[in-house]
């Protein structure tokens, strides 16, 4: 198995961009955007989370069965978010319209 190094400006690079992106989710926290705050909060955080997954646990050089494993277990994690929705949604609970 063969060892990668990383470079120190790769790790800065994305220290910063991370830096920013909580800027800017403090930032669209403090905006009126309805019911899409969470939703564009949730999407910075996804993008940081990718992010600090590719770089810092240094899966760009990972074989690919982990990184199948690490698909397959974000697929499994949005099944049962659907599923919980979906529960929520019949029920009333999250103000849609229709019930």
């Amino acid at each position: 198995m063969d060892s990668h190094e990383s470079s120190l400006k790769s790790y800065f690079l994305v220290f910063f961009a991370l830096m920013a992106l909580t800027a800017l989710t403090v930032w669209v926290a403090f905006m009126d955007l309805g019911m899409m705050n969470n939703v564009v909060a949730m999407g910075i955080a996804t993008i940081k989370g990718l992010m600090v997954m590719i770089v810092f646990m240094h899966l760009r050089h990972s074989p690919p069965l982990t990184i199948l494993a690490i698909v397959v277990g974000i697929f499994w994690f949005a099944v049962l978010i659907l599923i919980t929705m979906s529960d929520m949604w019949t029920r009333g609970l999250l103000g849609f319209p229709g019930k």
